[in-house]
C-alpha cells in the first residue's frame, strides 16, 4: 500500500508534468503493471484517470481565478487545448470557456 500512496502523492505534487506508468513505476520501485493493478484496487481508477481528474480539478480553480484557457491547459500539463476542452466538458458538462463565463458571472453577482 505504501507504493500506491506514494504514487498518489507523487501525482498530486507533479500533476503538471508529463507523467506516465514508465516514469511512475521506477519511482516506487515496482513494475508498471503491478502499480496499475494496485492503484486501481485501492483508488478505483488508474493512475492516468487519477492524473486527469487532478488536472481538471486544478483547471477549475485556475479558470475561476481568471487564468486564460490556453495558459490553464498548458500549466496543468495538457499538451492540446482540444483534448483539454473535450475532457473538461465530459467531466463538468461545460466547455472551459462556458465554465469560466459562468464562474465570472456568479462571482460578480455575489457583490
Amino acid at each position: 500500500i505504501d507504493k500506491v500512496i506514494g504514487t498518489r502523492h507523487y501525482i498530486n505534487n507533479h500533476f503538471d508534468q508529463g507523467l506516465n506508468l514508465d516514469l511512475l513505476s521506477p519511482i516506487r520501485f515496482t513494475s508498471k503493471f503491478h502499480l496499475l493493478r494496485l492503484f486501481k484496487k485501492y483508488y478505483g481508477q488508474t493512475p492516468k484517470e487519477y492524473l486527469i481528474e487532478k488536472r481538471l480539478e486544478q483547471a477549475k480553480e485556475m479558470l475561476c481565478k481568471g487564468t486564460n484557457i490556453s495558459d490553464t491547459c498548458y500549466d496543468i500539463g495538457f499538451e492540446s487545448p482540444g483534448s483539454f476542452s473535450t475532457l473538461f466538458k465530459a467531466r463538468f458538462g461545460f466547455t472551459p470557456s462556458a465554465f469560466q463565463k459562468r464562474a465570472t458571472f456568479t462571482k460578480s453577482n455575489h457583490f
